[in-house]
């Protein structure tokens, strides 16, 4: 709370104070507005999958890379002893992201054997992994691999996209929430003076996160436009 002490001082005494007192408070309050959304932030993409009774468009391998980096970047982080705004969204979502998994097996024909054994396997290795039982070197090595996890998780969609010129169930509201706050964590992080890796990990999150949200606009905008040349056929 010191942060915004320092705010509320140069207030009360009508006195311009040093740039990074409000930089500090900006950050902090930045990192707690994220947490608070983030609770919210795959609730469209799973809506839309339950209005539409559908998962039709959306990779499977994506949502499931993507618990895995969560998972990693949530137990790094929570041996770094960095305070709850700096990154509390990852415990909210990594709980939606394990939801939004058991929903779309949910809707597959049948459920393969290899992801029952995925699901196993997980469900061993992740608790050993957030209670932090590996040695400082084993995470670092771990948390930079989860960069390359969280690449490749978005890679199947962008390709799936790409390949069918269409975003099917995919959530604008939920990717855009998921570009923005990659966003501000880069700045909340470079801030709060995390390790170089979060940071690289935001930016990251920017790039692939903003090619999905490009792709939703153009293709849907696209699907639009072949949508009104049909009703003007008819």
């Amino acid at each position: 709370m010191d942060d915004f002490k320092c705010v509320i001082d140069s207030l009360r005494q009508m006195q311009m104070t040093e740039t990074e007192c409000y930089l500090n408070a900006l950050s902090k309050l930045l990192g707690y507005m994220i947490v608070v959304f983030s609770a919210v932030v795959k609730l469209p993409q799973i809506l839309v999958i339950l209005r539409n009774n559908s998962i039709k468009g959306l990779s499977v391998a994506s949502f499931e890379l993507e618990t895995v980096g969560f998972t990693i970047a949530l137990s790094y982080i929570l041996t770094k002893n960095l305070p709850f705004s700096a990154y509390g969204e990852l415990v909210f979502l990594l709980i939606q992201a394990l939801g939004l998994n058991v929903l779309i097996y949910s809707y597959l024909p049948s459920l393969p054997p290899s992801t029952i054994v995925k699901g196993a396997l997980y469900s061993l290795i992740a608790p050993t992994i957030l209670a932090g039982r590996l040695d400082p070197v084993s995470f670092e090595i771990l948390y930079a691999s989860s960069h390359v996890i969280f690449i490749g998780s978005r890679l199947p969609q962008i390709w799936e996209n790409y390949n069918s010129k269409s975003t099917g169930q995919l959530s604008f509201l939920t990717s855009f929430m998921n570009t923005g706050g990659c966003l501000v964590r880069t700045f909340t992080t470079i801030q709060e003076k995390g390790p170089i890796s979060m940071v690289m990990g935001s930016v990251f999150g920017i790039i692939t996160n903003g090619i999905l949200l490009l792709q939703i606009i153009v293709y849907s905008r696209a699907q639009r436009r072949e949508e009104e040349v049909k009703k003007k056929k008819k």
